[in-house]
């Protein structure tokens, strides 16, 4: 009989997000996979957790995904973490789980913690209906995407690094629009956590003038 695959997220700030479940889980399985095994150590030290840990990362995953699927079927039951979050969302997970479906695989993830549903909530802005669009394009495809997003008439989820979320704002208002509603979050669960909320030109200048830190979690919407 093949073992069970869980994907268990792991705070994204605070490490009183981690579930019970999570950490019996982590307790239980044969091995995890893990972004960085340093990161993670430190996880599963303040746990208590000693089981082996691999490096499943965007640079080896397809090559170790084969690996990962064998074991499985062998009977090995197997934990994915990223360093924060739920994997899968914009982290490794989606080819582990994608090909778990493919081998009838089964799989359970865990409930737990993840950046853009706590923005979401406390930007203020209608999410009844929400499109998350994680993080845009580098380069390739970007102004296409933003065109795209700008027709929609939902509230838009996006993740942005600090150094690029300037940008990422000038080019909201040039393919949004001045009057766009926007919140941007930042730290989520960690010490320095913060909200702004305005047009995206309040934002602008918010972002001016001061150096943010930490992943930033951008809600956006033209439609209101």
């Amino acid at each position: 009989m093949s073992g069970i695959l869980y994907f268990v997220p792991t705070p994204v700030g605070n490490l009183e997000d981690m579930t019970f479940r999570a950490v019996n889980v982590l307790k239980e399985v044969d091995y995890i996979l893990c972004e960085d095994t340093r990161t993670s150590g430190i996880l599963l030290k303040h746990f208590e957790i000693s089981k082996p840990l691999k490096s499943y990362h965007l640079h080896n995953e397809h090559q170790a995904t084969e690996k990962v699927i064998t074991d499985l079927k062998s009977g090995q039951n197997i934990a994915i973490i990223t360093d924060a979050g739920t994997p899968g969302i914009s982290d490794p997970g989606y080819l582990l789980a994608k090909a778990g479906a493919d081998h009838s695989i089964e799989m359970i993830c865990l409930p737990g913690a993840t950046a853009l549903i706590p923005a979401l909530v406390v930007s203020g802005l209608p999410n009844n209906e929400f499109l998350f669009a994680g993080f845009l394009p580098q380069k390739k495809g970007r102004q296409t995407k933003l065109k795209q997003l700008a027709e929609e008439k939902k509230t838009i989820v996006l993740y942005e690094s600090p150094h690029k979320i300037n940008t990422t704002l000038e080019q909201i208002k040039e393919f949004f629009g001045e009057e766009t509603k926007a919140s941007l979050s930042r730290e989520i669960s960690k010490k320095f956590e913060e909200t702004k909320r305005g047009t995206i030109n309040e934002l602008i200048e918010f972002s001016k003038t001061k150096t943010l830190k930490g992943e930033i979690v951008l809600i956006v919407n033209n439609a209101i």
